[in-house]
């Protein structure tokens, strides 16, 4: 929780050893690169805004582990924090993203024509397809960290840019504090709507104070296009409809996130992005391209197949319920996306997905009719 420079000054008082955490047991990906030399050394630091050590460990400290998942424990507050505190960030990106080095440099690719395939899923197996990213605007501290008043901002410069929008990606914004119950209740029924957070990873990182403040909605009026403005990223943005024409909301995606981008330049604010980190958000498991595209598809059969977890694995997908991160699947139906968002293109993973996904309908049919699927096997990719 940001508690402001002096108060961090306060702290060099008391010895390094005095403030360091208790990590013992602790299981997320700071607590196993954070050291007690290493936050001798970075704990005087802070970024332009302010941003310290302290702050961008809190959530890892307050939450020790997920039982299933491997957390990543820390946040950044502001774009400077990646190069300030990168002693302990780089490793922590190299733990999660698979070996992603600090030299290595991220690709980025919003040409959706280079997607092939990917309109021909099966609707019978595939619910409804959507992809997903998060955008941060450069000169703003992130939602750790950034004050009501940079916050208010965020959110005017995305009304006026998302009211310039026009065609198919025409819409209206919705404020979550001044909506009206029916206004909510149809949000809800669309699935559009998002809460007040109640993880603790999220709370713990400061990003849900003053909420409803500044937080919204945004969608266009054929609901397949919308923007989560001031929750956990400055800008989330999803394309999404039902059956498994992934091609159709790629090619959205891409072209609705080509035109906010150059909205935000004409009111002179870019994206954060550089070209080792691509995007930058405010959780390091979300850059690069913080893309995920993920399908709800029936699998009652692969899913209870000794080889599921294996296909997924060499196919770099992962799993999900329907109802988010943390839920079981109802009925067959899972949620499943890409693992990676980093060291790969927004077409890079959208392919995996398709070409995936593909498969695993394809794997489900063989099993139905009582057929093995050893030799549609993947190899690793």
């Amino acid at each position: 929780m940001p508690f402001g420079a002096t108060h961090n000054q306060m702290k060099m008082k008391y010895s390094s050893e005095a403030e360091y955490p208790d990590l013992t047991k602790h299981n997320n990906h700071m607590a196993k690169v954070l050291t007690p030399a290493m936050y001798e050394k970075l704990r005087s630091k802070e970024t332009p805004s302010g941003f310290t050590l302290d702050d961008v460990i809190q959530t890892g400290v307050d939450n020790p582990g997920h039982p299933f998942i491997m957390t990543v424990g820390c946040v950044a507050g502001d774009e400077e924090t990646y190069e300030v505190f990168k002693d302990l960030l780089d490793p922590i990106i190299e733990d999660r993203h698979g070996g992603y080095k600090p030299t290595d440099k991220h690709k980025t690719d919003l040409t959706s024509a280079n997607l092939k395939g990917g309109d021909d899923l099966d609707p019978n197996y595939v619910l409804s397809s959507r992809v997903r990213t998060g955008r941060s605007i450069r000169g703003f501290c992130l939602p750790p960290h950034c004050s009501r008043g940079e916050r208010r901002a965020v959110e005017s410069l995305s009304i006026e840019a998302l009211a310039s929008l026009s065609g198919d990606l025409k819409g209206k914004y919705y404020a979550l504090k001044n909506m009206t119950d029916a206004e909510q209740q149809q949000l809800i029924d669309d699935h559009f709507l998002f809460d007040k957070p109640v993880s603790p990873l999220l709370l713990a990182s400061g990003m849900a104070r003053d909420w409803p403040d500044a937080r919204g909605i945004w969608h266009n009026d054929n609901k397949t296009f919308l923007v989560w403005v001031n929750e956990e990223d400055h800008l989330r943005v999803i394309s999404m409809q039902k059956g498994g024409n992934m091609k159709e909301v790629f090619e959205r995606f891409c072209t609705g996130l080509t035109k906010i981008e150059s909205l935000f330049k004409d009111r002179g604010h870019a994206f954060m992005w550089n070209e080792h980190l691509g995007y930058v958000l405010t959780c390091p498991s979300n850059l690069g391209t913080g893309l995920r595209a993920g399908v709800h598809v029936k699998l009652p059969n692969m899913s209870k197949h000794a080889k599921f977890e294996e296909v997924l694995k060499r196919m770099r997908l992962q799993k999900r319920g329907t109802g988010g991160v943390d839920t079981a699947a109802v009925g067959g139906v899972f949620d499943i996306s890409n693992a990676d968002r980093l060291g790969f293109s927004e077409v890079e993973l959208v392919q995996m997905v398709v070409d995936g996904v593909k498969l695993l309908v394809e794997m489900e049919k063989k099993l139905e009719k009582g057929q093995s699927i050893d030799d549609i096997m993947p190899a690793q990719k």
